[in-house]
């Protein structure tokens, strides 16, 4: 009876070091994986979520300042003919 005891709990020792071992291999793998991932990753020229915002940021900052200059040529050219019409035209020469 004893060595039937004494079979299992060696057994049980043995399946238990096997799946620790398998434990660790899996972490291993898993670790490993990570990294070639973050790698592969890292080569595709993502950006972060901050430099996206960053740009985004300027690019609108750009957009408005872009808009109020349009409004200010606008402006400006709206005076220029008004006053280039008020100013006598010369006729031109008929050509032959």
């Amino acid at each position: 009876m004893q060595s039937q005891n004494r079979f299992f709990d060696d057994l049980v020792k043995m399946v238990n070091g096997a799946a620790g071992t398998l434990a660790g291999v899996g972490r291993e793998a898993e670790a490993s994986a990570r990294e070639r991932a973050k790698e592969w990753i890292g080569g595709l020229d993502f950006v972060s979520r901050d430099e996206f915002e960053a740009v985004k940021a300027m690019a609108a900052a750009a957009r408005d300042e872009a808009d109020a200059l349009r409004a200010r040529l606008d402006a400006l050219e709206g005076k220029a003919p008004a006053a280039a019409a008020a100013s006598p035209k010369r006729p031109r020469k008929a050509k032959d």
